[in-house]
């Protein structure tokens, strides 16, 4: 019996032993691990942006590719330029979840389904000697299984779309994951946000393939109405008067 007892309880100590070990090290490695993260992080939102851009990063000069791209901060509610919080540290996506950094939307508002928004937005400026060349825009919002986010950009003319990209998303693969798909997003360039002279959007997909010249219109995802409807949706939201269309108004007159 004695012995038996014996054997328990070392099986037991060695156990503890075990997990504090496993502990310790999986700590340690979480906390020396995080600096480096981040880091990748930060390159990989650098990648996103620059590829919504069409921008190439050449001979993996990632730095030098980002150099001509200018964050600012836009106060979602006035339409401007804002300095109301750090660009170099904001994260729209923390502050969407707080009531004191963010406004709720009404069913009607909420096309993307996405119930707050942040009150203030960082927008990517690409800048040349002539001035600006593109915006990069971050946009989100619910497809079938998941919320879409990722970045719309715009030629200097702030309608002719540059390019789309979603970095984050979780929907069917094949289905609605095919917004990944290099063919499908080659579709987006050269397409117009908005009909001349409004900052109504009218830019979205379609059933089936857009006709030849159609400028408004996108292919829809075979067998992924619901995503398509999303991707439709959280166009028209944040190209619209609850997003970005108030900014990029002004923008274009110099008043923002």
């Amino acid at each position: 019996m004695s012995n038996s007892k014996d054997s328990v309880s070392r099986t037991v100590t060695v156990a503890l032993v075990l997990c504090v070990v496993c502990s310790v090290i999986v700590s340690s490695a979480a906390v020396l691990l995080r600096d480096k993260q981040q880091a990748n992080a930060i390159n990989e939102k650098k990648m996103n942006i620059l590829a919504a851009a069409g921008i190439e990063v050449v001979d993996g000069d990632l730095e030098a590719a980002f150099s001509t791209i200018t964050p600012k901060l836009v106060d979602m509610r006035t339409g401007e330029f804002s300095t109301a919080e750090d660009v170099a540290t904001y994260d729209m996506r923390k502050a969407a979840k707080d009531p004191a950094r963010a406004r709720a939307l009404t069913d009607e508002q909420d096309i993307a389904s996405i119930r707050s928004q942040s009150l203030y937005s960082t927008v990517y400026l690409v800048e040349g000697e002539q001035g600006l060349e593109r915006i990069i825009l971050p946009v989100h919002g619910y497809g079938l299984w998941s919320t879409l986010y990722g970045f719309i950009a715009l030629e200097s003319d702030l309608n002719t779309v540059a390019g789309l990209g979603f970095y984050e998303q979780a929907e069917t693969p094949g289905l609605g994951g095919e917004i990944d798909n290099p063919k499908w997003k080659a579709l987006w360039p050269g397409k117009k946000v908005y009909a001349e002279g409004s900052y109504e959007p009218v830019l979205g997909l379609i059933k089936g393939k857009a006709p030849e010249g159609a400028v408004h219109k996108v292919d829809g995802l075979a067998g992924a109405t619901l995503t398509s409807n999303g991707v439709t949706n959280l166009v028209k939201f944040w190209l619209g008067k609850n997003g970005f269309s108030p900014f990029l108004a002004k923008l274009k007159v110099g008043e923002a």
